[in-house]
């Protein structure tokens, strides 16, 4: 399975989110989209979370700060 990661210093905040977060896929849109309307009160759309699923990255083993 392969894992991906999204980080919040790479999105435009007004908190200056720091989290990062890894996983597989499915998980990952889940997580980053319950933070997303949590942390950052966005609304929870399909558009939310493609603009998730665009912003994700391959995990590089031992990478994530």
């Amino acid at each position: 399975m392969d894992r991906k990661y999204i980080d919040c210093r790479e999105m435009p905040s007004e908190n200056n989110c720091d989290l990062a977060m890894a996983g597989s896929e499915e998980h990952l849109v889940e997580a980053a989209a319950i933070h997303a309307v949590t942390a950052h009160k966005h609304e929870d759309t399909p558009e939310l979370r493609e603009q998730i699923r665009g912003a994700m990255k391959d995990e590089v083993p031992g990478a994530i700060a």
